[in-house]
């Protein structure tokens, strides 16, 4: 059986996370993929990290496995302590719509959000507590995240004093790395690292303002041309945003996907260079870029489901993930290896 070498990126997004889960669950049913390396941010990070410690241990199976042992665990822990809505949402498993709409009417989520914006998460937590590091710590083998064999990995923060990306990578991806990765800075302390590179402990936010993900690790790390993004935030939405929901999930789509739009746009003019001969011929990779996403269903969600992990909507997530790379491999699958499937100059012109 011949082997298929790619790369992946995958973005962060809280709980739609569970998206990606579907993804990779149907792409590891394809044992002749091989995963050289995964660039990653907050949820995409979580996810990166169960995928590599389960392949170590059990190959394609045991990284299935271990992705869905991981959103189970992730599904007991919300950030919307709601136990009747949670209960009622478990039990009826209502379209994503409703299910949106209901959390955004939840007063538990009106007290969170308000209090979001009124106080500091030094303020309100001062103890720095949370919620995801028992399910990082519990659910997740660093031995097997950080070791040399398996897919390579790349995790994204954000330093909050320079305001520049920091990639964290082999055995620097330790539990305080991926839960600065998924960072945000409305709602917990900023994760404080030592790094040798400064000699001093700097503090990080969530990657995704710097990298979502960031791309440029694939290019000099691997030899695989090939990278395959998995977009959990909707990059178009025809439909203007008016009430103050609304906008703030706009505005956190748009400054989530910027940094992913630039790095596109770079790859589009090295394509660009090298098509033009401006550039030698192997004198720098000539990236091909395939993607899996599902905005029709990420637009009618929003930052409230992000951050409340209901294992109905975490279920149905999963499944659409599947069916969108289900998709993307029986119209694509040929292409990995020989030519990219995305239009770049469509994505951000």
């Amino acid at each position: 059986m011949s082997v298929t070498r790619i790369n992946l990126a995958l973005q962060g997004g809280g709980a739609h996370g569970a998206f990606t889960w579907g993804v990779l669950d149907r792409l590891l049913e394809d044992e002749s993929l091989e995963i050289e390396g995964i660039t990653a941010t907050s949820a995409g990070a979580m996810n990166a990290a169960a995928l590599k410690a389960g392949w170590l241990r059990g190959g394609h199976a045991g990284a299935r496995a271990q992705l869905a042992a991981f959103w189970e665990e992730i599904s007991a822990h919300t950030a919307l302590p709601d136990p009747m809505l949670q209960s009622w949402l478990a039990a009826l498993a209502p379209d994503p719509v409703l299910i949106s709409g209901m959390i955004e009417a939840s007063p538990a989520w009106f007290a969170l959000d308000t209090a979001s914006r009124l106080f500091s998460p030094y303020q309100t937590n001062p103890l720095g507590i949370h919620p995801l590091r028992p399910v990082v710590e519990k659910m997740l083998d660093f031995d097997m995240v950080c070791a040399a064999d398996g897919p390579k990995l790349f995790v994204a923060a954000t330093n909050v004093r320079s305001g520049k990306v920091r990639i964290f990578s082999g055995a620097e991806i330790s539990p305080d790395a991926l839960l600065a990765s998924a960072c945000l800075p409305t709602l917990y302390q900023a994760v404080e690292i030592d790094d040798p590179a400064t000699g001093r402990r700097e503090a990080y936010w969530d990657g995704g303002y710097m990298g979502n993900p960031a791309l440029f690790p694939l290019f000099y790390e691997t030899r695989s041309e090939d990278i395959l993004i998995v977009h959990i935030n909707p990059i178009h939405r025809e439909t203007l945003p008016r009430t103050a929901t609304e906008i703030q999930n706009r505005i956190n789509e748009i400054s989530f996907n910027s940094s992913l739009l630039r790095g596109l746009r770079a790859i589009a003019f090295a394509h660009r260079l090298l098509a033009e001969g401006h550039i030698a011929p192997g004198s720098m990779k000539d990236v091909r870029i395939h993607q899996v996403m599902d905005d029709a269903l990420m637009t009618k969600l929003g930052v409230a489901t992000k951050l409340t992990p209901n294992r109905a909507l975490l279920l149905r997530l999963r499944d659409a993930g599947r069916a969108r790379m289900d998709a993307f491999l029986a119209h694509h699958r040929d292409d990995l290896g020989r030519h990219g499937t995305v239009d770049l100059r469509e994505l951000y012109d």
